[in-house]
């Protein structure tokens, strides 16, 4: 089993990259956090792979100063839109005479609920059970040991444009990286902070990044639905580009150091000097028309959640509320424009630091940047895995039960 893991998330704008340990107990040991500019990725899409295999060396490099076995367990997150999410189910009758239900008819069972007909351009990222149910009994989390006659599980597969993962994955492979698993960015984002109370209320996720917007619901502990948008904070940047008569580096600036989601906390009087900012530009830009710009544009992005939300019945209807995440995250007032938008309460994620044994303490801090969730997710979806893996190889429980029943008087 490999020691090391790496949560490699790909974005527009950079590449962040959580570099772990496995531990024998609890979650992995945090070693390193990566951040490096992106190009040659636009939208969750590769547009370029020389340019993102360019980007993407250095981040693979400072990977293997750590160990150079890293590289060889990447869990890489996928983000593009074209991603879907289906239901299905598999159902089988279980094999035995004595109705007891084996690890190979919940096997069955999965591979049933798999079996489903997706076009020759998509690929299978995920196969989530929601439940199992035993002769009509719902709710079931593990139906090993039980008796029953029938066995069905219920479960949602999610897949994906088949070219752009494999665009994605060849950028990774080419610099001697091997791939651990594919990961969907809002299961990721989600698996890093949302809790299991809120998980079980009913909460939903939002990942504003750069160039996409991501989002997830959660209830009763089950995933319900998953969408991507592409949107993102680089929209605001444009918007402000073409509003301003600015550079986008410019506007980029004045969105992070003077920007703000809500235009009615903003004085008509307040007003941002550009040539202070980039000295090719000239005049001043009200704040109150810089807020009017984000705030319409991150509007747009929280309607598209509604609507959404409106498709599954959950609009105003989760109470755990709203989860922000991502470097869009970052804005001011987004927590109170995201409130008003959806009718529900809102908090910036941030990573649960017990979830991770922090080897350097420089880290501890940028676990407070919403901007390394999804990496931190796609870390910990990881170490799940490794987790799942040992399991499987302990002593197959059900056998044990049998031995102890059969020697008892």
């Amino acid at each position: 089993m490999q020691n090391y893991l790496v949560g490699l998330d790909i974005g527009s704008k950079s590449i962040k990259a959580a570099v772990g340990e496995i531990r024998r107990e609890g979650g992995p040991a945090l070693l390193n956090l990566i951040k490096i500019p992106s190009v040659g990725v636009r939208k969750g899409h590769v547009d370029d792979i020389s340019d993102l295999t360019q980007a993407l060396a250095p981040v693979l490099g400072e990977i293997k100063k750590i160990s150079k076995s890293a590289i060889n367990n990447i869990f890489l997150g996928v983000g593009s839109n074209d991603a879907k999410i289906q239901p299905s189910i598999g159902v089988v009758a279980v094999s035995r005479a004595d109705y007891e239900i084996y690890q190979d008819d919940i096997q069955r069972a999965i591979q049933s609920a798999q079996a489903i007909n997706i076009a020759p351009n998509r690929v299978v990222l995920h196969s989530i059970i929601k439940e199992f149910i035993v002769d009509g009994v719902k709710d079931i989390k593990d139906p090993l040991g039980m008796i029953g006659n029938r066995l069905e599980v219920n479960t949602l597969i999610v897949d994906a444009f088949s070219p752009a993962v494999k665009n994605l994955t060849k950028c990774v492979e080419i610099l001697g990286g091997n791939l651990g698993g594919l990961i969907l960015g809002p299961i990721a984002s989600a698996r890093a902070v949302l809790t299991k109370n809120q998980r079980e209320l009913g909460a939903v996720l939002i990942d504003i990044g750069f160039g996409k917007t991501s989002m997830c619901v959660y209830e009763e502990g089950k995933l319900l639905h998953a969408a991507i948008f592409p949107i993102g904070s680089g929209n605001i940047t444009n918007d402000l580009a073409i509003g301003l008569k600015v550079a986008i580096e410019t506007a980029e600036t004045v969105k992070l150091s003077f920007g703000t989601a809500l235009a009615r906390e903003i004085s008509t009087r307040d007003s941002v000097e550009l040539a202070k900012i980039d000295g090719r530009t000239k005049g001043l830009a009200s704040k109150k028309f810089i807020a009017d710009i984000i705030e319409v544009r991150l509007a747009e992005i929280f309607e598209l959640v509604n609507n959404e939300l409106k498709d599954i019945g959950k609009s105003g209807r989760l109470p755990a509320g709203i989860v922000l995440v991502g470097g869009g995250a970052k804005l001011p007032g987004i927590v109170d424009l995201a409130r008003q938008e959806l009718k529900l309460s809102t908090q910036i994620g941030l990573p649960e630091a017990s979830g991770f044994e922090i080897k350097e303490e420089d880290l501890a801090p940028k676990l407070e940047d919403p901007e390394f969730v999804s990496a931190l997710g796609l870390l910990l979806c990881g170490s799940d895995k490794a987790s799942e893996a040992k399991k499987l190889k302990m002593p197959f429980r059900g056998a044990w039960r049998r031995i102890f029943n059969y020697l008892s008087p």
